[in-house]
C-alpha cells in the first residue's frame, strides 16, 4: 500500500502530533467519495475534559470522521486537530484506529471505579467501516473479558446488532447500555437530513432486537431541529415507536451549532428548508445553542410522553445484581476531549 499525504508541507507548517499521523496514515479503501486511512494510535480512551456536567469520565472513538455524513453533526471539529478545515472532510475522510483492541486494555487501568465510559461520543461506532474493520467488535471482546465498568454506547445504526452475543456477554459482568439515535420516523426526511444513516425504521428494528436479548436499549431522539423535527407529532411518533419496541429510557436535546458545524448546516438549510433559514441565522447567531427556554419545553414535552408511553426513568438491577445506570444518560450532546 503506498501512503498517501493528505497535507502539503510548507516550510512554514510542520505538522506534529495528531495532524502528523493522519497525514501519515495509509490509504486502505476508496468507495463513492470516501476514503479509508490508518491512524496509528497511542491510546484508544481518552478523559473527557470539558466545563460541562456530562454523564461519563473517558471516551471511545474506534474511528476518526464518520461517514453517516448527518448535516447537523456537531463533530466535524475534531478533524480540525488534524489540520482539516473543510468540514465535509469528515465524513469523506474516515481513519481506522490501529491496535484498538491491545491499547484498550492497558488503558483500562486507568479506570477508576465510579468512571464511566462512553463509545461513539465524536464517530459513529457502528457506521459502515465497522463492516469491514470490526474495530469496535473488538473493544466489546475487551470488555467481554472484564468486570466491573460502566459502559454506555451511542450509535444511529442497526449494524449494532450484530453484536447481541457480545453485548449479552458485557453486561454479565459490567454496567451495559446502548443508546440508538432516531430524530424521526419520516424516511425522507431522515434521508436528507441523516443522508447515509440506516433507515429508521432499521434503528428502532435494533432496538428491538437488543431488548428481547435483554440488553438495556434506550433511544436518543438528539438532536432537536427547531420547526424541523420538534413538533408534538414528529416527537411522540418517535417516543410511541420506541415503547413499542422495548426501549427501556428516551431523551432529546435541542440542536447546537458549532462553527465548524454551521458551515455545513446552514448552507443545507437554505437549501432544503429556504423558509427557515433566516429563523437559523438569527437563532445561532453569535452562540451554539438555544436559549435554556426551548430546551426546557422539549424536556418537558418528553417527560410528558415518557409517562404517557410507560418509559420510566430509574436505575434497573442486572441478572447478576449490578446497578445499570444507563438511565441516567440523558445528556444526549458531547463535547471536548471526545476523540
Amino acid at each position: 500500500m503506498s501512503t498517501l499525504t493528505l497535507f502539503p508541507m510548507s516550510k512554514h507548517l510542520e505538522l506534529v502530533g495528531i495532524a502528523r499521523l493522519a497525514a501519515e496514515g495509509e490509504s486502505i479503501r476508496e468507495g463513492h467519495n470516501v476514503e479509508y486511512f490508518t491512524l496509528p494510535s497511542r491510546s484508544l480512551l481518552n478523559r473527557c475534559v470539558t466545563s460541562r456536567n456530562l454523564p461519563f469520565t473517558w471516551t471511545i472513538n474506534p474511528y476518526r470522521g464518520c461517514e453517516f455524513g448527518c448535516r447537523y453533526c456537531y463533530a466535524r471539529y475534531t478533524h480540525e486537530f488534524m489540520e482539516m478545515r473543510d468540514g465535509l472532510n469528515f465524513e469523506q475522510k474516515i481513519y481506522v484506529k490501529q491496535q484498538a483492541a491491545e491499547l484498550l486494555r492497558r488503558d483500562l487501568r486507568r479506570v477508576k471505579p465510579g468512571e464511566s465510559i462512553a463509545l461513539g461520543t465524536a464517530t459513529d461506532p457502528y457506521q459502515p467501516a465497522e463492516r469491514r474493520y470490526e474495530v469496535t467488535r473488538s473493544i466489546l471482546e475487551v470488555f467481554a473479558r472484564h468486570r466491573g465498568f460502566e459502559l454506555g454506547i451511542v450509535t444511529k445504526s442497526n449494524l449494532v446488532a450484530r453484536d447481541l452475543d457480545l453485548l449479552r456477554e458485557v453486561s454479565q459482568n459490567n454496567s451495559l447500555s446502548v443508546h440508538i439515535t432516531v430524530t424521526t420516523l419520516d424516511t425522507d426526511l431522515a434521508r436528507i437530513l441523516e443522508p447515509r444513516a440506516p433507515r429508521p425504521d432499521l434503528r428502532i428494528d435494533a432496538v428491538r432486537q437488543l431488548s428481547l436479548a435483554g440488553v438495556d436499549v434506550g433511544v436518543s431522539c438528539s438532536p432537536v431541529l427547531p420547526e424541523i423535527t420538534d413538533s408534538p407529532a414528529n416527537l411522540e411518533a418517535v417516543v410511541r415507536s420506541a415503547a413499542e419496541a422495548g426501549a427501556r429510557h428516551i431523551f432529546a436535546g435541542p440542536l447546537f451549532l458549532k462553527p465548524c458545524a454551521a458551515a455545513v448546516f446552514l448552507p443545507f438549510i437554505e437549501e432544503h428548508f429556504p423558509q427557515l433559514i433566516e429563523n437559523y441565522r438569527k437563532r445561532y447567531r453569535d452562540r451554539s445553542f438555544l436559549p435554556p427556554s426551548y430546551a426546557k419545553r422539549i424536556s418537558a414535552l418528553i417527560s410528558h410522553l415518557r409517562n404517557k408511553y410507560g418509559m420510566r426513568r430509574g436505575e434497573r438491577h442486572s441478572e447478576n445484581g449490578m446497578v445499570n445506570k444507563g438511565l441516567s444518560w440523558q445528556l444526549p450532546l458531547f463535547g471536548g476531549g471526545a476523540v
